[in-house]
């Protein structure tokens, strides 16, 4: 066999490799994209933008470590610099109407509804909007590390690994990012503390 055909091979298997990380992680990668840019169309091209570099340098994914801790680390890395690059990501509210190409007003996206009972969606949407809207007036660093802490679970440890920086820095940016995320709620929707649904 040539040296040729030897790189073909390792780089079809490298690619298959690849391919089954992407399709057994592209939810739990677009989950974490869209909480940290607010919405559904920067959360894509984030993904893709983050695969793109993945893949680009696969060659040196240690295969000792969690996949998405080390996907994670290039999402959040291409998140907070194009924050930085922006000022701030952009978001889009739902309900916002868009003018089509001929002009013509009325347009609004179309997201699937993905939650399986109505009745729990409408119980919990005035918590999950408030955390939501939250998290997007939290700065970069501080959203990054609440959402990999609170909504993706990962530790202390693999935070600090994922961004780069010391685990009292992630400590830091945590209690920090809850404390300013809790203000933030308990202004804007203290109805949902005199209830009880946050303390």
């Amino acid at each position: 066999m040539t040296h040729t055909a030897v790189a073909y091979r390792m780089e079809d298997r490298l690619q298959r490799e690849f391919d089954e990380l992407v399709y057994r992680h592209y939810q739990q990668a677009y989950n974490t994209a869209y909480r940290l840019t607010g919405n559904a169309a920067d959360a894509e091209d984030l993904v893709q933008e983050a695969f793109v570099r993945a893949y680009r340098f696969f060659d040196r994914y240690d295969r000792s470590m969690p996949f998405m801790n080390w996907f994670n680390r290039i999402l959040t890395n291409l998140y907070i610099d194009e924050y930085r690059r922006r000022g701030r990501l952009r978001t889009v509210s739902i309900d916002e109407t868009f003018n089509a190409e001929d002009g013509e007003e009325g347009a609004t996206l179309d997201l699937p509804d993905t939650q399986p009972n109505p009745l729990e969606l409408a119980l919990n949407n005035e918590y999950l909007e408030a955390i939501h809207e939250g998290l997007q007036h939290l700065p970069s660093e501080f959203r990054a590390a609440v959402v990999l802490a609170d909504l993706e679970g990962y530790s202390y440890e693999e935070i600090a690994e994922i961004m780069g920086t010391s685990i009292g820095t992630v400590r830091s940016r945590i209690h920090r990012g809850r404390k300013q995320l809790r203000d933030y709620i308990k202004k804007r929707h203290p109805n949902l503390f005199e209830r009880g649904d946050l303390k």
